[in-house]
């Protein structure tokens, strides 16, 4: 069966990069440009994993992991953070929302690949 990655990016331009570089690596992809649609489509389409912006409108990347991490029905699943952020503050911080792992931009698709490997 094929794995499901949930995507999150309001960028238009990120978001399709990520996707080919997903679908490449022979995983189905299910996008969401805000962190209130991560949320939603992560409770309907029980992805393996999610790669997640964290820079965004309303409801930022850290904000949706928090809920996604509180929730019984997507607490699982891990996360993955996306995003310009590379401070070690938002390293630690992305720890302590509940995200595996922080990938900085712009990222190589090895980068994306590996956390692919290690968490979908």
């Amino acid at each position: 069966m094929t794995k499901k990655i949930l995507i999150v990016d309001d960028s238009e331009a990120d978001l399709t990069l990520l996707q080919s570089i997903v679908a490449e690596a022979k995983y189905q992809t299910v996008l969401a440009r805000s962190g209130e649609e991560a949320v939603s489509k992560a409770k309907q389409e029980k992805p393996n994993m999610i790669l997640l912006d964290i820079i965004m409108g309303e409801m930022d990347g850290f904000s949706a992991c928090r809920e996604l991490s509180s929730s019984p029905e997507t607490a699982n699943i891990p996360v993955v953070f996306v995003s310009s952020k590379n401070q070690k503050v938002d390293h630690i911080w992305a720890a302590k929302q509940g995200a595996k792992a922080l990938i900085s931009k712009p990222y190589r698709q090895e980068d994306i690949l590996s956390q692919l490997q290690s968490y979908a």
